[in-house]
């Protein structure tokens, strides 16, 4: 007996994918089957659990993937095979979102369904442009309209003379098209033709651009500048606000768009606070962090941990790494409490201290020669060092720990690979020159970036022509001007917060 299915019409909201509803998101976390359109923001589908069937209907510019009655049978076929369904689509399905059709096809078909509403663009367009579609000293009336109506009405059932008098804001949706005939339609039933007017597209993104005007020069104004859907119109003198209120396209990094090479599961600092800044960020891990192939030294130091004196940690790969070998074997952080602890980073003495133990040694550089730097203040001659890190990290700290007359245990606790899943639409990205920044944290990142790359030294300049290079050190810097890279930006503090301000620091200057 086959389970009955359901399907959930899920707003996916105006584009930044923040602004999901919570239970929106569980939505596509628990689905079996996503059908998304266009304006669904493609960053919520990762959400989605890895055996999910995703299917594409989005309508383009009027190219349509499916049309409206393939989409209904499609959901009401997933449905019926005892699936759960959800239905995602841009801004609120009940708002010019054709999710009242689709509804009456469920219950047409008996399947159950439920509505889960989104933040329309309507609303969520004008607020990140800074546009209040209410003010008490300017209106109390707000309306939403069609663009552009089903053309084959025989005539238009929107009361132009109302709107054009009755309604202090009105919102367009899908209008860019027919911007012309809005504007005649209004001003020839009444309204002021000095009316304030703004366009925002592609509104809560990126690569929001918001037009102002007035009803008399509105059009003239997007034709020359050739903004193009998807776009939303606002009418009314709330649009003076603006200039006022504007916050979202004021941020640093407006309009960059940013490429993150760090491993995916590292990744999630650096990309929200970029974006928190303005930018685009295009997600390339060039690296992949991964367990050793063999764990015999590990496992040899884990069982003669009272030997040692010191654990010096240099990254958080290396605490998360060591010590889930440490629970894998059984053993738990008291087998670490005579040993005193250095840590490279306060990422990484944050990272220690989710295991309850806190650094005793932080530089305040964060190099593996500031640690060794940091250890002319202990005794350490005759001690014991363990340093679990990368198999490929640089010899600078063990030989300095043993000059010093340190005996030091190095040991893999993990290894990096390199990771290509992205390259294709990195290449694209650098060739179309949509791409303004590449970031590098390490070392490895610049290595497995650069063999993403051509291997002619012409092609691989002219990709990189016009991008700019940002390191997170002088260490990561090196290495990439040893591959042919410019380097545009070192962070003077080695962090990814300071890899941030360094970027917009720079923007700043140029």
């Amino acid at each position: 007996m086959t389970t009955q299915g359901k399907v959930y019409l899920v707003g996916a909201g105006p584009g930044d994918p923040g602004l999901i509803t919570v239970k929106g998101l569980e939505c596509i976390q628990n689905a079996e089957v996503i059908i998304y359109d266009y304006l669904a923001s493609p960053a919520l589908l990762k959400y989605a659990p890895k055996n999910v069937e995703l299917i594409y209907v989005g309508k383009k510019g009027g190219d349509h993937t499916l049309p409206q009655d393939g989409i209904n049978a499609l959901i009401a076929e997933k449905a019926g095979q005892g699936k759960i369904v959800t239905r995602l689509k841009g801004g609120d399905p009940f708002i010019f979102g054709r999710g009242g059709e689709e509804a009456e096809i469920l219950v047409n078909a008996g399947i159950p369904f439920e509505i889960v509403p989104g933040v329309t663009s309507a609303i969520a367009a004008p607020a990140y442009a800074g546009i209040p579609l209410t003010h008490r000293e300017f209106t109390s009336t707000v309306a939403f309209v069609t663009g552009h109506e089903d053309p084959t009405k025989d005539e238009s059932s929107i009361d132009w003379a109302s709107l054009a008098k009755g309604i202090g804001t009105i919102v367009f949706l899908m209008g860019v098209k027919n911007l012309p005939n809005i504007v005649r339609h209004l001003t020839e039933n009444g309204m002021n033709p000095e009316t304030p007017v703004a366009l925002v597209r592609w509104g809560t993104t990126s690569e929001q651009v918001t037009l102002t005007g007035t009803l008399e020069n509105i059009a003239e104004r997007v034709k020359a500048a050739g903004l193009k859907a998807p776009a939303i119109i606002v009418v009314g003198e709330v649009v003076k606000l603006r200039d006022t209120l504007k916050w979202f396209e004021n941020r640093p990094l407006m309009g960059k768009r940013i490429v993150v090479t760090r491993a995916r599961e590292q990744a999630s600092d650096l990309l929200k606070q970029l974006s928190d800044l303005g930018a685009d960020c295009l997600e390339c891990p060039t690296i992949k962090v991964m367990p050793p192939e063999d764990w015999t030294r590990m496992d040899a130091a884990i069982d003669r941990l009272s030997d040692y004196d010191w654990i010096v940690f240099t990254s958080v790969n290396g605490v998360k790494f060591f010590f889930n070998r440490l629970f894998e074997k059984g053993k738990d952080v008291r087998a670490l409490h005579k040993m005193h602890t250095a840590s490279i980073g306060p990422a990484t003495a944050k990272k220690l201290l989710e295991f309850g133990l806190n650094s005793d040694i932080v530089p305040e550089t964060f190099q593996a020669e500031s640690v060794a730097e940091a250890f002319k203040n202990e005794s350490i001659k005759g001690k014991k060092i363990l340093l679990p890190r990368a198999e490929e990290a640089r010899p600078v700290l063990p030989v300095e720990l043993a000059k010093m007359g340190a005996t030091v245990d190095e040991v893999t606790a993990y290894c990096t690979k390199q990771d290509s899943e992205n390259a294709e639409m990195l290449v694209s990205g650098l060739a179309e020159k949509s791409i303004h920044i590449v970031t590098f944290t390490s070392s490895s990142t610049v290595k497995n970036f650069r063999k993403l790359l051509p291997a002619g030294d012409a092609e691989f300049k002219q990709l990189m022509q016009g991008v700019t290079v940002a390191s997170i050190g002088p260490i990561t810097s090196d290495t990439a001007k040893e591959l042919g890279f410019d380097v545009h930006i070192t962070a003077e503090s080695f962090t990814i917060p300071g890899l941030c301000k360094a970027i917009q620091q720079y923007f700043k200057r140029v």
